[in-house]
Order: C-alpha cells, then structure tokens, then sequence
C-alpha cells in the first residue's frame, strides 16, 4: 500500500514513516505543507494520505482543505486526517458522497499503533474510521442526532462505534460486551431505523449514513 504522509512537525512525520515502513508500508512521500500534499498525490497516486489538518501557512485548516481538494481530483483515494484538534468545517464537503474511504483519528487517543494502521488499511480500502468524538462534535455541529431518538443509549453507543469503523468483534471488545450482545444490538438498530432485511453490510452502511447525516 503506497502512502503520502502530510504533517508540518518533522518528529511527527519522521515518527510516522517510520512506523509505518517498519509494519512493510510504502510512504512514497512526507511533506511539510498543504501544497505540497496536493502535489505529492498528483506525481505519486498512492493509495492514501495521512494528513494533519493544521498546517502551513496559516495552520488552520489547511490539511483539512486540501482533502477536499484531493477528494475532487482523486475520488478513489483515501483520506486519513489525522490532528490534535476536532475540526467541522468542510467536513461536510469531505463527506459529501459518504464516509467511504474517510477517517479521522485523533493523536492523543491513538494508543495502539496496530490500530492506527488497520485504520489505515480500512480507508486505504474504501472502508472508515471516525473517531467517536469527532462524530459526535459533527452530530452535534449538524443536528443531526434527529430522528434517531429511537434508540437505546447502549444502541447509540454500538451505532457510534460502527461510524467509526469498527467491527462486530471490536465494537463487543470496546463496549466489554459479548458479540452476541452486539449482534442484537445491530438488529434492533437496523429495524428502529427501517432498514429492510438484506445483505448486512449494506444495511450498516445505510445505519451509518443515517447516523451522520446523510
């Protein structure tokens, strides 16, 4: 898997090619500013991008903006934005077609860097990975906890989760619950949401489209 790392602190991005090329990852760039990660993906079409979302010049948004922009040129590629801070805006125009393909992690809540690299093969893959906070910070910014009231809080939680990419098995690991637990859990939240019976991985990305917005 070829990968361009974007990040403006050169310990954060050395940290990261090297993590990344000890678990056989290919970074084909790293570069310090926004322009440059646009240039990057043009010459080097990786699979992915790491990006920071405050960087260079103005070390706003940036990183964020410049997914946007590379989401436009490149629509298969992945994008992994990957800050200290929880940024909404152009979060929208990012998920525009879904959270196909999109992630968002946090740098003081990835503890595991296993972890942090599934999450890059699952968006490098077309797949997702949103922090928990950073999809309740959208759900508020948007209102858009609206029509979901039907839910259980336990079913919330298991639905929040799944936004962020996890599977049945991980969700049951984190929640310290049975996968059978799960299981039900994901039942009951396809049927409160009126998702007709059919392939299940479909019906949890329709739950999960509904659950940020879309």
């Amino acid at each position: 898997m070829r990968i361009v790392i974007a990040e403006d602190s050169a310990i954060v991005r050395e940290g990261l090619v090297q993590l990344l090329t000890e678990r056989e990852l290919d970074v084909v760039a790293a570069v310090g500013r926004a322009d440059a990660l646009i240039a990057a993906v043009g010459e080097h079409r990786p699979d992915a991008v790491v990006a920071d979302i405050r960087m260079p010049p103005g070390h706003r948004d940036e990183g964020l903006r410049a997914a946007v922009e590379l989401r436009r040129r490149h629509p298969g590629l992945g994008v992994l934005l990957f800050s200290q801070y929880i940024e909404t805006r152009y979060i929208d125009v990012l998920l525009a077609d879904g959270p196909a393909g999109i992630g968002y992690l946090l740098k003081d809540r990835v503890v595991d860097v296993d972890d942090f690299v599934s999450a890059l093969h699952r968006v490098a893959t077309g797949g997702t990975a949103l922090d928990p906070d950073v999809v309740s910070r959208l759900l508020a910014a948007r209102g858009a906890h609206e029509g979901l009231g039907s839910l259980s809080a336990r079913e919330r939680q298991v639905l929040e989760h799944m936004a962020a990419g996890l599977t049945n098995a991980a969700v049951a690991h984190r929640m310290e619950i049975s996968q059978r637990a799960v299981e039900k859990h994901v039942a009951s939240i396809f049927d409160k949401l009126g998702l007709e019976r059919g392939e299940n991985e479909h019906r949890r990305v329709l739950a999960v489209l509904r659950y940020l917005g879309h």
